[in-house]
């Protein structure tokens, strides 16, 4: 397990600390703080281009490895990051080309970090340039043992540039994709208002216009801009590899957050690290869901720098932000509660941001592990101290061990970027809400989810939700199809199947290529009001616990061989169905016509879980969250109290706390943001009642594993 911080010793010399005599005093003294609280790994340099390079061709790493010396003394590693997120003045002033022009062909200028195009030719070279001489210089240090590429790629809107050398890429990049104009034309639809090209070199850039461009061209765009993203990544992991062969290389991804494919990302990737910026403010499920999403991007291949699956985060909030409308701060044990939600979830490596709060720059207000006198004497530096102990406790015990999960939620970028663009059916309908009612169910009945893209392997899911997926392929369609014919359950919902990869409505009816397996056609479909609601009569077959309501949207659907489970009671649809479940092949496939609130997903989630006997950790009160971590026999229980009371839970089977290596039996109170981390490793003479055994209390008052 690894416990560190982000580390920039270039903010900590004379005169921001150390004397004119030793400018580099204060390095020293950090080490020892960090040794004291358990760090035992620093992230480093991930801005230091000008500070490396002052000068062209004139490298300064020396300063970088006496950090690493003085790292090495204390016993904590390093990860480097490679600079070009912030390319230094003098390269923008001899290259101003490198700069990236906005949509309306403006300069985005120098002077900051993401000033660069990441189509430039020349930056790539400069690039080459610098990571060369560093990984020559310090790539084989004995502390290294990992590489950030960049930092934040594509952040503040930097995925998209519209430089000449975009276009040229553009145009060559839709060569290879179409090869023929005849076929782009064709497959983008560019008759429609007659913008068919003659030319590659005609095809326009979405660029500032008069009204919206045609959307599968902006698809496209999407996808050249992701793929643009994606290889100037992989050209950094390839030349780190060639250079430190044995390193493995990651960068720090923010939750689908930037426009690039971050399954693609992480291809290129030998483990997947994420930027964290949570908030009490926030429901817990939201950054629950962030993390599962993390996790599930590299699924195989995994390659940390101790050989540990799962994922790192590479910066966990330590404090407070400076970006907010009201920068507030945490809580105590509010960051100790989100690591143990990190680790919960998967994550073998937390590293907080920053170290230290800055004296200089935009962030000098930001949170650090230490404030800006940097003693030592703070609070949030005791409880980094206090989680530190616990992470060197419980690392042996959580090696090898992993999440597993027996569902999964689809998710398509193409499929958000086609419903982020403007002339969409309702302007109230955002496929994040969707994918969280489905996700918040879930989490709150303590199921672990994983998520995956229509194109991954599914056989190991028993019920798979496909929320929305207005976009998909043909054979996206034939995959899922695949699925649930070999015996797996798919759920999907209203807005699915409208498009295909290209952006073009089918012939043959919605959902396009799946009307057999749901057993059903959707007719029409009628966007409604935020304010209208369509209730929902429901049959026997589904146990309905409340009166639910469609909402936002309506499918107008035409059963065949279906089972209907519910119907609309209003409008000329009445009677219709909303919901159903149709039998195909040896598997289930489940068409959700609406979309309702929080409590009709409780009740999907719970009777799918009884129907295909989908394992539910623990019953706990509301505000417990509960997550597992396994290996073999060995299954490790999270119990997070998110909430700023105590909640009392009652224990029906006695369980051991690994943090105090204490049995806990009958009633127990986890504190306001208190943590649990236990099993069932017992003597036998405390083993748990034999199967079917009545427990000792109610199970919806106690944890307990459910049947």
């Amino acid at each position: 397990m690894y416990f560190g911080v982000d580390y920039h010793p270039e903010h900590w010399v004379y005169p921001y600390a150390g004397t004119p005599e030793e400018p580099e005093a204060r390095w020293e003294r950090d080490a020892q703080l960090m040794a004291a609280a358990g760090v035992n790994v620093v992230r480093m340099g991930e801005f230091c281009w000008g500070i490396y390079e002052k000068d062209e061709g004139k490298y300064d790493f020396e300063w970088m490895r006496r950090v690493m010396d003085i790292m090495k003394k204390h016993n904590i590693q390093v990860v480097l990051g490679t600079p070009t997120a912030a390319p230094p003045l003098w390269l923008a002033h001899k290259h101003p080309e490198i700069l990236p022009l906005d949509e309306q062909g403006l300069t985005l200028h120098e002077g900051t970090r993401h000033a660069y195009c990441m189509n430039s030719d020349v930056y790539w070279d400069y690039s080459r340039k610098i990571i060369t001489a560093l990984a020559q210089a310090l790539g084989t240090h004995p502390q290294l043992i990992a590489w950030q590429i960049d930092n934040g790629i594509g952040g503040h809107r930097t995925e998209f540039s519209f430089n000449e050398e975009s276009k040229h890429d553009w145009h060559a990049w839709l060569r290879a994709k179409y090869e023929t104009i005849d076929r782009l034309n064709e497959c983008l639809g560019l008759r429609f208002w007659g913008q068919v090209v003659s030319r590659w070199e005609d095809v326009p850039m979405p660029m500032m216009a008069p009204t919206v461009h045609n959307p599968a061209l902006v698809l496209d765009w999407m996808r050249f801009a992701s793929d643009t993203c994606i290889a100037y990544v992989k050209m950094q992991a390839d030349l780190l590899h060639e250079l430190t062969p044995g390193i493995p290389v990651t960068t720090n991804l923010r939750a689908l957050s930037r426009h690039y494919d971050h399954f693609d990302m992480a291809e290129v990737l030998d483990f997947v690290s994420l930027d964290t910026y949570a908030t009490l403010q926030r429901r817990p499920s939201e950054n629950a869901a962030e993390y599962d999403i993390m996790r599930s991007l590299k699924k195989s291949g995994i390659k940390t720098p101790d050989g540990q699956e799962g994922f790192w985060v590479i910066e966990q909030k330590a404090g407070n932000v400076n970006w907010q409308e009201v920068n507030s701060l945490l809580r105590p044990g509010v960051v100790r509660l989100f690591t143990y939600q990190l680790v919960s979830r998967g994550a073998t490596g937390v590293l907080y941001f920053f170290w230290r709060s800055p004296r200089i720059g935009s962030e000098k207000f930001y949170g650090g592990v230490l404030t800006h006198d940097g003693r030592g004497d703070n609070r949030v530096y005791r409880e980094i101290c206090q989680i530190g102990e616990e992470m060197k406790l419980l690392a042996p015990i959580l090696r090898d061990t992993k999440v597993v999960a027996e569902t999964c939620i689809l998710f398509s970028h193409a499929n958000d970027w086609k419903l982020k663009q403007p002339q969409q059916h309702t302007v109230h309908f955002k496929l994040r809400d969707h994918i969280m009612l489905f996700y918040n169910a879930l989490h709150d009945l303590n199921i672990p989810v994983d998520f995956a893209r229509p194109t991954d392997d599914l056989s190991g899911y028993k019920v798979v939700f496909a929320p929305s997926l207005h976009l998909l392929a043909g054979g996206e369609a034939d995959l899922l199809k695949l699925y649930v014919h070999n015996g797996g359950t798919l759920v999907a919902t209203f807005n699915t199947g409208l498009v295909d990869e290209h952006d073009i409505a089918p012939d043959n009816g919605f959902p396009h290529d799946m009307t057999d397996m749901f057993g059903l056609e959707v007719l029409e479909f009628d966007p409604i009001p935020p304010d209208e609601e369509n209730h929902l009569l429901f049959k026997p077959q589904f146990p309905a616990t409340h009166s639910h309501a469609g909402r936002i949207w309506c499918d107008v659907i035409e059963p065949k061989e279906c089972q209907v489970l519910a119907t609309f009671t209003r409008d000329f649809y009445a009677g219709r169905p909303a919901l159903t479940i149709n039998n195909f092949g040896a598997g289930r496939a489940v068409y959700i016509g609406t979309m309702c609130k929080q409590n009709f997903y409780y009740d999907l989630v719970n009777w799918l879980r009884q129907m295909c006997n989908v394992t539910q950790l623990l019953k706990v009160p509301e505000p417990v969250e509960v997550s597992m971590r396994q290996k073999g026999d060995t299954r490790i229980y999270f119990l997070l109290n998110h909430q700023s009371s105590p909640v009392r839970i009652s224990f029906y089977k006695p369980m051991h706390d690994y943090l105090t290596g204490s049995t806990l039996t009958g009633h127990h109170d986890i504190p306001p943001h208190g943590v649990l981390v236990l099993d069932e490793r017992l003597p036998q003479s405390q083993a748990a009642p034999a199967a079917g055994a009545p427990p000792a209390i109610a199970p919806h008052s106690m944890p307990g594993l459910s049947s």
